[in-house]
């Protein structure tokens, strides 16, 4: 934390990645509870808070403009979009006819209280009313503000994006925050080198599989088939929709009927597959988990973007679905907030090469369970490795190298089967996150570094379940931390 301090403008306050403009109506609707009349009247106190921190926010990004420190223009755009979105409908608009989404998850709340017998109409109706002051007053100036100033400073922002190296002293903050995400202490430059040899290795599998499906032509026709081909799409409409989850749903259940032999330590929380709410919900974005309750009492969501069911290639749903569900995401998260012989703050924490590491080592263990029973489906897998592959050499490449972000989406396009509304969505993020991305692929490579030495080491002691355990039951860990953790296992197995 030290060493980022004078980096501490340098992040972007607001972006296009789920950030505060949709995460403050997003905690209301999943995650606070109304139990009771003072469940509620704390709803509608945090109404009021998330104003006063949006506002607090705005002014640092208003600092860190001052410093020539902002996001680019398409950032810029999906920003307005999504407040404007949070602030449309009743009771911000009153000739609205339709809720907006905050709006309908606080009336029904209070309905809920209501029918249960908790409050009686005329209090309902006081809660109800106090509620849609709240939403027309602060919250709605808040959003007024941010979205006035985004459209004013709008002229300011790179149309042509730059990475990180274009920031005041860019190329050492690129270096720190590289650090930060993989644990590590490797370079830019090792990292790019790392990444364009995974790549390498990763195509001659690719070629195997294209090769067993029996298609006629090289590998990049190949990804063009996969990438265009309608049979690798859903309609893109409700039953498109509706198909997708009920697939993912079913890919799901292949790995948990499968999981205790390869886990002693399972998730107590459920995992439910839901559709983006449409006020944060965008063509082409990612996929990804939102974790439950510790008592496992709300579950754990894997959340997917369906408005363009066109951005959504189908071979590698079940990849993305073990990423994020299980034996990823889901297991990882649930398993460290149920831990109870953790401190609270160790169940919350979050080291990218240690859960992104993991999610992406899920894949691979998905493989190993024989539950990719679909050469497209394990062709998915290995797009989906590639990808973070790809991502060491491209956000290296834009962050340090000076890459733009043309360069980095034609080098994935050469390299994966994904439509290209999605590589940009990715680009994209990489260019507002720098270094996030590379803590998937060295994290992983992390992981299966640890299993060698331990198999290696332990010989027919080695068991998968015991180092699967090991890895999951310390929670989310710094790479030297858990590298000693699994060092001492293998000591204890050795006895």
């Amino acid at each position: 934390a030290r060493a980022g301090l004078k980096y501490r403008r340098h992040s972007f306050i607001f972006d296009q990645m789920g950030s505060q403009q949709t995460a403050f109506p997003q905690f209301l609707i999943n995650d606070h509870k109304v139990e009771s009349e003072a469940d509620m009247l704390a709803y509608i106190a945090r109404i009021d808070g998330s104003a006063r921190a949006l506002k607090q926010l705005l002014v640092r990004a208003q600092l860190a403009a001052k410093e020539g420190i902002r996001p680019p223009l398409f950032s810029y755009t999906v920003i307005i979009d999504e407040s404007k979105k949070v602030i449309a409908g009743a009771p911000f608009e009153p000739s609205a006819s339709v809720d907006a989404a905050l709006w309908a998850d606080a009336k029904s709340k209070i309905a809920a209280l209501q029918d249960q017998g908790l409050v009686s109409k005329t209090r309902a109706e006081a809660l109800t009313a106090a509620t849609r002051d709240a939403l027309r007053g602060s919250f709605r100036g808040s959003y007024l503000s941010l979205i006035a100033w985004m459209e004013k400073d709008l002229p300011n922002a790179d149309v042509e994006p730059r990475g990180a190296h274009a920031l005041p002293d860019g190329q050492d903050f690129y270096a720190y925050r590289l650090a930060s995400y993989t644990s590590g202490t490797k370079t830019a430059e090792e990292i790019h080198s790392i990444g364009l040899a995974e790549v390498a290795r990763i195509r001659v599998e690719m070629e195997a599989i294209m090769k067993q499906t029996g298609f006629e032509g090289d590998l990049s026709q190949f990804l063009a088939f996969v990438r265009d081909d309608k049979q690798f799409y859903y309609s893109n409409d409700d039953k498109g929709r509706e198909e997708y989850i009920t697939e993912t749903r079913r890919l799901m259940d292949l790995t948990r009927q499968r999981l205790p032999q390869y886990f002693g330590l399972l998730p107590i929380a459920a995992l439910e597959v839901k559709r983006v709410e449409a006020f944060r919900e965008r063509d082409g974005g990612a996929a990804h988990y939102r974790g439950g309750r510790p008592d496992g009492s709300k579950p754990g969501i894997y959340y997917l973007h369906l408005s363009d069911m066109s951005a959504m290639n189908t071979v590698t749903m079940q990849s993305t679905a073990y990423h994020e569900g299980v034996p990823g995401h889901h297991m990882q998260i649930s398993i460290a907030l149920e831990n109870k012989t953790l401190p609270v703050f160790r169940t919350n924490v979050s080291y990218s090469s240690y859960t992104e590491g993991w999610a992406l080592y899920s894949e691979l263990v998905a493989k190993e369970m024989g539950v990719y029973d679909d050469l497209y489906y394990d062709f998915g897998r290995l797009v989906d490795e590639i990808w973070r592959a790809i991502r060491l050499v491209v956000d290296t490449g834009m962050h340090s190298k000076g890459w733009s972000e043309q360069q980095a989406v034609d080098y994935f396009m050469a390299n994966v089967s994904v439509p290209e509304v999605k590589v940009r969505s990715e680009v994209q993020r990489y260019l507002v996150w720098p270094g996030q991305a590379t803590s998937y692929k060295m994290g992983m490579l992390n992981i299966l570094e640890l299993r060698r030495s331990a198999r290696e080491t332990l010989g027919d002691k080695f068991d998968i379940r015991s180092f699967h355990d090991v890895i999951l039951g310390g929670g989310s860990l710094p790479q030297e931390i858990l590298e000693r953790r699994v060092n001492d296992w293998i000591q204890s197995q050795e006895v």
